[in-house]
């Protein structure tokens, strides 16, 4: 198994975590950007936009969460949602994955034949960057998952850190510690999820 293989295998969605990561701030921003900058994007329009959140600003964006969530869930219910949230808290931080829609905006009015599309394609360079950036974190023993609170926390995450209006805001990885596994995995067959032909 090849180095890439073993990485693919390992990464997994990590709800455990905690803040017993040893690599310095900078060390970790330098690796979020270089897996982002490196993630394609179609026409190479670098679309994806990135906020990383550590110590009190990471606990603010789930704070920004919990306060949404309360709005919406019945009290008598919440307690399950709390400790999710605070599963969250736990983390070292958390990355904020945004598209710039005036990137897809301009791609649309440039190239007109594909407008429909470029919204969609928006969508997938956020999870190629997001998986990336994934993948790098893994590598270095990392966990984390990533979460869907917008758009319900969309307008709060721009007033709070002042984002441009263009910025969609598209997932939320916490991320750090690992300090419980999942229960293993099971695939699909390969002949239900593939076909090949011309071998």
């Amino acid at each position: 198994m090849s180095q890439i293989q073993a990485l693919l295998a390992k990464r997994r969605t990590i709800y455990q975590l905690g803040d017993r990561v040893e690599i310095a701030t900078e060390a970790l921003t330098n690796m979020i950007q270089h897996a982002v900058r490196e993630a394609p994007s179609a026409f190479h329009s670098q679309s994806s936009r990135v906020v990383v959140l550590y110590g009190q600003a990471h606990q603010r964006v789930w704070s920004i969460a919990e306060d949404a969530l309360r709005q919406i869930v019945p009290a008598e219910q919440f307690a399950a949602t709390q400790q999710r949230l605070d599963g969250f808290r736990a983390a070292f931080g958390t990355i904020l994955f945004f598209e710039d829609q005036n990137v897809v905006k301009e791609l649309q009015e440039r190239f007109p034949l594909y407008a429909d599309n470029f919204p969609k394609w928006a969508q997938e360079s956020t999870a190629i960057a997001q998986y990336a950036v994934w993948l790098m974190l893994t590598e270095h023993n990392l966990g984390a998952s990533i979460q869907h609170y917008n758009p319900l926390i969309n307008e709060a995450v721009q007033q709070a850190w002042q984002l441009p209006e263009s910025w969609q805001l598209l997932g939320q990885m916490p991320f750090g510690s690992i300090e419980g596994m999942p229960a293993e995995k099971a695939h699909m067959l390969d002949s239900e999820r593939f076909r090949v032909f011309g071998a």
